[in-house]
This record gives C-alpha cells, sequence and structure tokens, in this order.
C-alpha cells in the first residue's frame, strides 16, 4: 500500500510529523510519498497513482492543497490539523495521538465523508482583447469580487437561465457546504451539514439590504456575469487561489462537480462538534 503526505512545509511541527509518520508507516510495509513544495528538497512531481490514503499534515488549506492534488481521484484524505481553525481536519496532536488515527484510518475504521465539488467555467479577456476559458474544481468555494483597481463591480446572477438579480457590491462566493464555514460564511451566509449537495450562494457587501444568500438544488447551474454598464477588473480566486490574474473575468459558471472529495474522520457526529468548538469555544472529545 502506498501513503502520500501534503504538509505544510512553514510549519515544522508538521513536517516533523511527517517524517515520524514516513519512518514508522515503512516500518509497517508501505510506500511512503511527499508532496512537492517550494520549501522543501523534493524538486521532482511525485505520483499520487497508485495511493491508498492521503494525509495531509496543516490546517484547512493545506488540506484544500491535497485536494488539489487529489483531482477526481477517489482516494480519501486524512487531515491532521497543525493550523489554527483546523475545521476539515479529522484530528489535531493536542487531542489524539496522531498514529493511532493514521492506524485507524489504515484499517477502515473511519467514516468517509463524501464531500461535493464545484466544476467551474471561467471565461476571460486577455491583455490583447483576445477571449479565452479555462476549468476549474473547488471543494470550498469560487469567489469574484472587486479587484484593486474597482471600488465596486456589477453583476448579472441567474440560476439555471432563471434571472435573479444584477447586483453591485464587493462580489459573490458560490460555496459547496464544505465551503459554507468559510469566505461565505464570513459574508453573512448559513453553516451547512456535509450532506448538503446543492450550491450555497452568498453576495458579498451588496450595495442593497434586499440582497441575501440563498441555496440551491444540486442540479441548479450557477452563472454570473459581469457587466458592461459598469465595467471593472475583478478578481477570482478558486478555493482560496487566484486565478485569471493577467486577464479580465467577463462570465463564470459553477455547477456540482463530476466527483466527490472523500474526508475521513470519526462519523457524521464530527462536522457538528467541529461547529462547537470552532464558532461556539466548546470542545468535545471524540
Amino acid at each position: 500500500m502506498k501513503v502520500f503526505l501534503v504538509p505544510n512545509y512553514y510549519k515544522s511541527e508538521a513536517v516533523q510529523s511527517g517524517l515520524t509518520l514516513e519512518l514508522w508507516l515503512s516500518r509497517q510495509g508501505y510506500e511512503v510519498a511527499w508532496a512537492s513544495d517550494q520549501r522543501s528538497s523534493i524538486q521532482s512531481v511525485p505520483d499520487i497513482d497508485g495511493s491508498d490514503l492521503v494525509i495531509s499534515l496543516g490546517g484547512d488549506g493545506t488540506l484544500l492543497r491535497a485536494a488539489r492534488i487529489v483531482d477526481e481521484r477517489e482516494i480519501p484524505i486524512l487531515g491532521l490539523s497543525y493550523g489554527h481553525i483546523g475545521f476539515l481536519t479529522a484530528a489535531g496532536p493536542e487531542d489524539h495521538d496522531i498514529l493511532s488515527v493514521v492506524s485507524d484510518a489504515l484499517a477502515g475504521e473511519m467514516h468517509v465523508s463524501r464531500r461535493a465539488t464545484l466544476s467551474c467555467e471561467i471565461e476571460y479577456t486577455d491583455a490583447d482583447g483576445r477571449a479565452g476559458s479555462m476549468v476549474a474544481r473547488a471543494l470550498n468555494d469560487v469567489a469574484l469580487t472587486r479587484g484593486p483597481l474597482s471600488d465596486m463591480i456589477e453583476l448579472d446572477i441567474s440560476v439555471s437561465g432563471h434571472h435573479i438579480d444584477r447586483l453591485r457590491g464587493d462580489g459573490f462566493v458560490i460555496s459547496t457546504a464544505t465551503g459554507s464555514t468559510g469566505y461565505a460564511l464570513s459574508g453573512g451566509g448559513p453553516i451547512v451539514t456535509p450532506d448538503y449537495t446543492g450550491l450555497i450562494c452568498v453576495p458579498i457587501a451588496p450595495h442593497t439590504i434586499q440582497a441575501r444568500a440563498f441555496l440551491t438544488s444540486p442540479s441548479d447551474v450557477v452563472e454570473l456575469m459581469l457587466s458592461d454598464d459598469r465595467p471593472s477588473v475583478p478578481a477570482l480566486a478558486v478555493d482560496g487561489q487566484f486565478l485569471c490574474t493577467d486577464a479580465t473575468v467577463t462570465h463564470v459558471t459553477a455547477r456540482r462537480g463530476d466527483a466527490d472529495v472523500l474526508l475521513l474522520d470519526y462519523g457524521p457526529e464530527s462536522f457538528y462538534n467541529s461547529v462547537s468548538r470552532v464558532f461556539y469555544g466548546v470542545r468535545n472529545a471524540r
């Protein structure tokens, strides 16, 4: 069996835990590979294919990076928390023996939480005025926001061909249930159980009191079209990674992705324990 490690190389504790895990896993007969990073000594791109388990060592950002590496492969991801919040992670060294958690994961004794993803089609115009497009996948969200050169953006919002609103404001977030506790939450959106597979749509600082967050069905398609009446240069981030930085985004289409991300935890109650811990300050035993 093969285990793929994705650490936050900026956190020495995470890297040290990865080294400890590598030694322990090797003694158990597992092949171990590490994700490359600009701060690591790994120059080549490690092969994730054939991995039976991916372990992220860091915070939620590291887990999102692991999900990008996994892409559409259905390889379970175990998140070990070495970050500030660790909402998406299953355990941290302050609460659990990490080796026992990994042992549980390898033995198939952890719950598999299937997390819906976003598939985003992005249309843009480059600096020379040429039209282009790209496709991106997100576990958390896609956010179209005003850029550094814009005071606000104006966009049309449609769901499955039905025009909802022409919105002026700081932007708009389309998120999965997993991403509901991220940027969408800070914009006033609801906390949504991971079992929900539709989209959460949240306006950011709208210039009206009438704009509200709303949820869609799993089959709905959400479209954001930049208005020609108020030209602007928006910023686009997918799972916190800025895209099209040298181009102007004109149209974003988001729908549920074809493949889910598999996160390991200790049962459906793990989500509510995390909500209690992160948002209400209550410490819960496993």
